[in-house]
């Protein structure tokens, strides 16, 4: 009877803990990226970012499928998401855009990670009611990170204009369905 017991109270463990582990996969991939690009593997660390991104896609599904949603994971996951979404592709930009303007790009780059928070605070606080409102760090994140690819084609005003709106949008009232 106590090993029947015991492995069902595991089996509900594992469970619960298995759309965590893979918030936490995003979150280690972001912390990897942020020390790749700083070491100058730029390329490595945009697929760090995206590797982040695959992960943070199915861990909400993950919760949601098993009927393990909880505060605290809603809490892990946007830290996860600030990490990976917002720190890591701004010390990018900054690495590879900005690195000529770097007093204008830390300011830039400021904004954009303190939009992230404020973005995912929101969230967080809101009821949810099958909408986002702004731009979704995530996506933010992803779409910095895509265009890094193309910093040796674009002026620098382009990264500046990028990081802006991205900001700008993230902490708008703009409703956007979810998908």
């Amino acid at each position: 009877m106590f090993l029947i017991r015991s492995m069902e109270h595991t089996k509900v463990k594992m469970r619960t803990h298995a759309a965590n582990s893979l918030t936490l996969l995003n979150i280690s991939f972001g912390i990897i990226a942020i020390i790749l690009v700083v070491r100058g593997y730029t390329h490595t660390s945009q697929l760090f970012i995206f590797l982040a991104a695959f992960s943070d896609r199915f861990d909400g599904m993950l919760a949601r499928k098993l009927n393990t949603e909880s505060d605290f994971g809603k809490q892990l996951d946007s830290l996860c998401d600030l990490v990976s979404f917002g720190i890591a592709p701004a010390i990018l930009i900054y690495q590879t855009a900005f690195h000529n303007i770097p007093d204008i790009g830390l300011v830039f780059i400021t904004v954009y990670i303190l939009c992230g928070a404020i973005r995912l605070a929101r969230f967080n606080v809101k009821e949810f009611d099958g909408a986002f409102y702004g731009i979704p760090i995530t996506a933010a994140g992803i779409i910095l990170t895509f265009f890094s690819f193309f910093v040796p084609i674009l002026s620098v005003l382009f990264f500046g204009m990028i990081t802006a709106i991205l900001s700008i949008l993230m902490v708008s009232n703009i409703r956007i369905p979810k998908m």
